[in-house]
This record gives structure tokens, C-alpha cells and sequence, in this order.
């Protein structure tokens, strides 16, 4: 009878450890695309400007350029407001919150992030 209650007892305990791990699974299931859909993504441009973009501006303009800092640093309707040569400029020099990044990247380089910037509207 032991033998009998000791199986019973193993069974309880598989069938509950396969029910948690289908539950981790279920739990698990989809997460990576909601996460992935949640995440505010780029507007489509060259991949170089892009990777110039993430490299020099995401810290203070996020992800989605939603800005991070307040909402003067949101840039989704910056083209909306700014000329590409106003955009080089605030690149270039800065601004009141934003450092200069004049020494930091080529004239090209910026013209090139300007140019994706003002096209957002």
C-alpha cells in the first residue's frame, strides 16, 4: 500500500510540474512580439543615417524620436517646425539641453541626419 501512495504521490507531482511548465510556456508565448510591437520604432531612412541616429541621438530622442528629455526633444513632426539647414545647425551647435556635436561627426554626417529629420512632418 506504501509503494501504491508513494506513485500516487509522484504522479500528483509530475502532473503539477507539467501544468506550471505549460503555464511558463503559455505565459511565455507571444511575449517577444508584444514587447516588440510595444517598442516605438524609426522612421524609414538609409541605413547609414539610421545607424548615425542610434549611435549619437536615441539616448535623449528615443526610440520611436519621441524624445526622452521633454518635449522639445521629441523629433517625430521636427521637419514640421524646422528647415534642414535650422536641423544641421541645432546638430552642429547645440542647443540649450543638447550638446554640439560638431566635433563628434562630419559635416556630411549631419547634413545626412538633417536631411531624414525634415522630411518628418
Amino acid at each position: 500500500m506504501k509503494k501504491y501512495a508513494f506513485a500516487r504521490r509522484g504522479l500528483r507531482i509530475a502532473a503539477a510540474s507539467a501544468l506550471i511548465g505549460a503555464l511558463l510556456l503559455t505565459a511565455a508565448c507571444g511575449k517577444g512580439k508584444t514587447e516588440e510591437n510595444a517598442k516605438p520604432s524609426l522612421p524609414a531612412g538609409p541605413a547609414e543615417t539610421i545607424a548615425l541616429y542610434r549611435s549619437n541621438c536615441i539616448s535623449c530622442h528615443g526610440g520611436g524620436l519621441e524624445g526622452t528629455m521633454g518635449p522639445d526633444t521629441d523629433l517625430r513632426s521636427v521637419g514640421a517646425r524646422l528647415t534642414e539647414v535650422q536641423i544641421a545647425a541645432q546638430i552642429t551647435n547645440g542647443g540649450q539641453l543638447m550638446p554640439a556635436l560638431k566635433d563628434r561627426l562630419t559635416s556630411q554626417e549631419i547634413d545626412k541626419i538633417a536631411a531624414w529629420l525634415a522630411a518628418l512632418h
